[in-house]
């Protein structure tokens, strides 16, 4: 069974907070009255079905899009982002899927590109020092700061990515599907990179189709359907097909019937050696006489005398 939706928390707990946000791209309505909140030291999962309006409520916390309407609420005040370097400068910064890294270049320029430091001239020393303790924060494992991203692994190059976000001090990170394109180990690289940033006090909203990473790092799951609000859920209490079914609408799906089918299995098994050990149990005791051998090999039982 389901469990009921909870309700948005309420602003003031908030480090982020949107209230009925709508976003139309005429005759189209992407997001209508959507409600979201961000504590600080939390992570949020948003999923939904593609087309469910993930990506336009990222680009309106960005700075891309802006709203038709609602409002948005950052650290207890009302606020507008018309550009995505007012996100920055707010304090909102976002890790687009594509990561936006150049391949010749390497950890250290990709870094600050388009934030050099320099006075007269470019300050290779601090950049660099600087990009150790970014890496050393995150607890990162980099062969070195000097090799192009070229040569370094999916996995890798999003710790690269997130790095470069941290740069401005945010306070809250949007991670668009972090972990998509990646490996079993690559994965859990980025999720461990997750839960470092959540420990730093960072509120980090989550974009995912991966229910098993949803589950493996969320405080919180936020569901869109069709561009509304469609429940809040606590991560460590729902379960999988929970999820599913409110991000299609529907109870009755192929995740659902599959643990519904496991469940009744597993009850059958146990019924099954019940059933078992009773009709053991009412059988006859057998007679523990041993059968003897007549000559001509006619076998004559305990009460053939």
């Amino acid at each position: 069974m389901s469990p009921s939706p909870t309700p948005p928390a309420g602003a003031a707990g908030s480090l982020l907070s949107l209230r009925g946000v709508s976003k139309s791209f005429g005759a189209v309505a992407a997001l209508t009255g959507v409600d979201l909140d961000v504590a600080a030291g939390e992570v949020v999962a948003l999923v939904g079905d593609n087309g469910a309006g993930k990506s336009t409520l990222v680009k309106v916390l960005s700075g891309v899009h802006a709203p038709d309407a609602g409002t948005i609420t950052f650290e207890s005040r009302e606020v507008s982002i018309p550009t995505p370097a007012a996100a920055q400068q707010l304090g909102i910064a976002t890790v687009f899927q594509d990561l936006a890294l150049c391949e010749n270049l390497n950890v250290i320029e990709n870094l600050f590109l388009g934030r050099e430091m320099r006075a007269l001239r470019l300050d290779d020393v601090a950049m660099e020092v600087r990009s150790r303790e970014l890496l050393t924060q995150l607890s990162a494992k980099i062969p070195s700061v000097e090799v192009p991203v070229a040569a370094l692994s999916g996995g890798q190059r999003q710790t690269v990515a997130i790095a470069r976000s941290l740069l401005g001090d945010p306070k809250v990170i949007i991670l668009d599907e972090p972990t998509a394109a990646l490996g079993v180990a690559q994965t859990a690289e980025v999720l461990n990179l997750i839960e470092r940033l959540k420990e730093r006090g960072h509120g980090v909203l989550m974009i995912s189709h991966n229910m098993a990473d949803v589950q493996a790092v969320a405080d919180t799951v936020a569901v869109l359907r069709l561009g509304r609000n469609n429940g809040v859920f606590d991560a460590r209490t729902t379960s999988a097909e929970e999820l599913v079914a409110a991000i299609t609408g529907a109870a009755d799906n192929v995740v659902s019937r599959r643990a519904g089918k496991a469940r009744p299995e597993a009850g059958d098994a146990e019924d099954a050696a019940e059933g078992a050990v009773d009709a053991a149990g009412a059988q006859e005791p057998a007679d523990d006489r041993p059968e003897r051998v007549a000559p001509g090999g006619l076998r004559k039982g305990a009460g053939d005398e």
